[in-house]
């Protein structure tokens, strides 16, 4: 894909975590990691839209994922600016035009299951008919490499917990993008402004999360062009039916060398499974 414009961005950066003392069972003290929770209120062409809270790692790219996914603007050539001020919490983003139908749009308001309250506007479910997607196949044993690489992430999880991360990677098993935030929705918001905002491709790229794969995430799965959907959580029945309804390969569960398949399994070739051994030692974990 070729990149013909780019909008004005600021780099509003803020701490991702913040020091803390805190005192263990044992009532001695020590210091910790506690992971930074911020308001940021997104305006669209001077109108209040919604607001976020969000760990603050990208802000632009959140705003832009949010307004994308929503169906607020449809093309990055329409986005002039977006400005991000933490002094004030507030993201303003300015287009060429306001969509004639937002006011339909925003009375149609769903609180949705993410933490933190994840919020979608409009009919999503009838989108849906609009998306196709790319079935190709994965091996087992790319499952487990992803796996191991993404290990290697989730930097403010490790140090302060309290957020999930979300990534965008290839089938070859390098992590192309990587976002954490305090909602899970708000991760893959921002993921998917940086997939806009660089003009990447991804229907052959798979997509991780460490939340549950309800019907919010599956939909902005799909609205980004992927049919590999990858979770370290569970799923959710509705997650499930629209995975199911747009030909997305869901693997959930997935820790070390376990994983369950949800829907797709046609398209995953089981080439690299457990030993007997394995599955012992896991049943005894799980026994325990």
């Amino acid at each position: 894909m070729t990149l013909a414009h780019r909008p004005l961005l600021t780099q509003a950066r803020a701490p991702l975590t913040t020091q803390i003392r805190v005192m263990d069972e044992q009532g001695e003290w020590r210091d910790q990691a506690l992971a930074c929770e911020r308001p940021l209120t997104l305006y669209l062409n001077k109108r209040e839209i919604v607001t976020l809270m969000t760990l603050g790692e990208n802000p632009e790219a959140l705003v832009l994922g949010y307004l994308r996914n929503q169906n607020l603007v449809e093309r990055l050539e329409d986005v002039i600016a977006v400005q991000v001020d933490w002094d004030v919490s507030a993201a303003v983003v300015v287009t060429t035009h306001t969509p004639d139908d937002i006011d339909e749009t925003l009375s149609k308001r769903t609180v949705t299951t993410g933490c933190g309250q994840g919020t979608v506007f409009g009919n999503q479910m009838a989108r849906l008919e609009q998306i196709t997607l790319s079935p190709w196949p994965i091996k087992q044993s790319q499952i487990y490499h992803l796996l191991d690489v993404l290990n290697q992430h989730n930097e403010t999880y490790k140090n302060a917990g309290a957020v999930h991360g979300c990534g965008v990677c290839s089938i070859e098993g390098d992590v192309l993008a990587f976002c954490e935030d305090i909602g899970r929705h708000n991760a893959v918001d921002t993921l998917a402004g940086h997939l806009w905002l660089n003009a990447i491709d991804a229907s052959d790229k798979l997509f991780y999360t460490t939340g549950r794969l309800t019907s919010e995430m599956v939909i902005k799965t799909a609205q980004m062009g992927m049919s590999v959907l990858l979770s370290r959580s569970g799923a959710t029945e509705m997650g499930l039916e629209i995975a199911q309804q747009l030909g997305i390969l869901m693997l959930a569960r997935a820790k070390g060398r376990h994983f369950l398949v949800f829907s797709g399994q046609d398209r995953l070739l089981l080439d690299d499974k457990p030993t007997a051994q394995a599955r012992s030692e896991k049943k005894g974990k799980r026994d325990d």
